[in-house]
């Protein structure tokens, strides 16, 4: 009698390095909005809105880039991308609907 035993995939580096990425960008959002939220002098607040942009047209690419390689994840059920149980508002996919605000 013979056994067979399905080869587990090992997990590819790229897109591991890709996710952890990912979670480092969307920290550093979570920050950028917390300092928008603190800002009161005008030209502050400019820079915050500027970094929030830039931070989420990062966490957009690496979103697509994680799509590229891993096709069967969609953009918001990427496993292991939001871990800690963050808040969905400043940790989630970054809608590039939401970026219209800011332009």
């Amino acid at each position: 009698m013979r056994t067979s035993f399905s080869k587990k995939q090992r997990p590819d580096p790229e897109l591991l390095a890709l996710r952890a990425e990912l979670q480092e960008a969307q920290d550093q959002l979570a920050l950028a909005y917390r300092q928008f939220n603190q800002a009161v002098d005008p030209e502050l607040v400019e820079s915050c809105v500027y970094q929030i942009s830039a931070d989420k047209a990062r966490c957009n690419y690496l979103i697509r880039a994680i799509k590229a390689r891993s096709p069967e994840a969609d953009a918001c059920g990427i496993p292991a991308v939001n871990q800690r149980g963050g808040n969905q508002r400043y940790g989630g996919c970054g809608d590039e609907e939401d970026d219209a605000v800011w332009t």
